[in-house]
């Protein structure tokens, strides 16, 4: 497989197979892209490495979540591309050609859901489907000009997808219309559990630290006054309940330990020829023991009652999406790695809670897009669409 039938490097140049799709639904008419680490019948599922689509074979039954978009009148328009097995969010997969970013041509799309949004952003499709383990949908969102929902864990099915890391592994779509990207809400979501009228913003100090330097935090501000504006209040100030670099480590600690007893077998049967960085993040997974990830457990469960029990049930966390704009793709391996640090910090936060964030494109910086986050109490994510699409409209 190569990613070259069109002009961003978004698809990937499967063979075309017949995916049936429903005439009439709430989304008939509208171009649908699966990012390939989800089943389509007839479709291999590559995860972004070479030798696992060799390997895997041709799926059989569709992803759940997928064949829900088609049954609603999706039409099927080919399958993306992902970082290597989805360990990684800056999008350039040593595989392939990396995907452009149609809103700064210089910058990477971001990932791990880097086809999709390349294909969105770059209207090759009204909606793709990705996934968030720990910024896979928000950071390409905000580096493409894209509203991007992490949703609640658990909520929807991650059935008949290639995992990376079971227990921060999420669902999430791109689509450059709100009304879109509202209704594809609405049908994977149903009603929010979460009834609480979301009034009260608040801010994280320590979050916002992660920001680079005053570019941003002018910018960040100018969005800031929109969110103030909506909520009609000043959001006031929540202190973060550990250290975000600590917490950063424990997420790390259990995202690769989870991640190489998911994919070690694979990995440990031959050379992979993993690409840079991704190579590294699995061999440290690779030494994490059950107790250092039980450990981390530990600390995640008491972070998840320390924080819940700071935030009241109409609150909502406002906070960078990510450090900056996209990196440019000239960057150093070493530049990229510690661009990464600072972004994965920040979405980390959600991924340790379970919890659904949305990135708003309310900003740019440098001549490219630049978003802005709202983080919600778990089941909130219908209503995180709804404040996002009123900040667009």
């Amino acid at each position: 497989m190569t990613a070259t039938r069109d002009a961003l490097n978004a698809f990937l140049d499967y063979p075309d197979r017949p995916v049936p799709s429903a005439v009439a639904g709430p989304l008939a008419g509208l171009s649908l892209a699966v990012k390939d680490i989800y089943d389509v019948a007839g479709y291999p599922t590559g995860g972004g490495n070479p030798q696992r689509e060799s390997e895997m074979g041709i799926a059989e039954t569709t992803a759940p979540a997928v064949q829900a978009l088609l049954d609603a009148g999706a039409r099927f328009a080919g399958k993306t591309q992902s970082d290597e097995l989805t360990f990684s969010m800056i999008g350039m997969n040593a595989h392939f050609a990396p995907p452009v970013n149609p809103r700064a041509r210089e910058r990477v799309t971001g990932g791990s859901s880097s086809g999709s949004a390349a294909a969105v952003a770059g209207g090759l499709a009204d909606i793709a489907v990705g996934s968030d383990t720990n910024g896979s949908i928000r950071a390409p969102a905000s580096f493409c000009g894209l509203a991007g929902l992490r949703t609640t864990h658990g909520r929807i099915s991650m059935e008949g997808a290639m995992p990376l890391s079971p227990s921060f592994d999420t669902f999430g779509w791109f689509a450059r219309d709100m009304a879109v990207y509202a209704a594809v809400g609405e049908l994977l979501l149903g009603d929010d559990p979460h009834a609480r009228e979301l009034r009260r913003p608040v801010r994280i100090a320590e979050l916002e630290a992660l920001l680079f330097g005053p570019e941003e935090r002018s910018v960040y501000g100018d969005m800031l006054e929109r969110i103030r504006a909506h909520f009609h209040r000043d959001p006031g100030f929540l202190a973060l309940p550990g250290e975000p670099a600590e917490l950063f480590e424990r997420f790390k600690e259990i995202q690769a330990h989870e991640a190489w007893q998911v994919h070690g077998a694979f990995l440990s049967k031959r050379d992979r020829d993993l690409g840079p960085g991704v190579k590294e993040r699995f061999a440290y997974g690779r030494s994490i023991s059950a107790e250092t990830a039980e450990a981390a457990r530990r600390r995640r469960r008491d972070f998840q009652s320390d924080f819940a029990a700071l935030m009241g049930p109409d609150s909502v966390v406002v906070m960078p999406s990510q450090p900056s704009a996209a990196p440019l793709k000239i960057a150093t391996q070493a530049e990229l790695e510690g661009y990464r640090e600072k972004a994965l910090t920040l979405t980390s936060i959600a991924g340790l809670l379970g919890w659904p964030q949305i990135t708003v494109p309310l900003g740019e910086v440098y001549g490219a897009p630049f978003g802005i986050s709202l983080l919600g109490p778990a089941g909130s994510d219908c209503q995180l669409i709804r404040i996002a699409a009123s900040l667009l409209s």
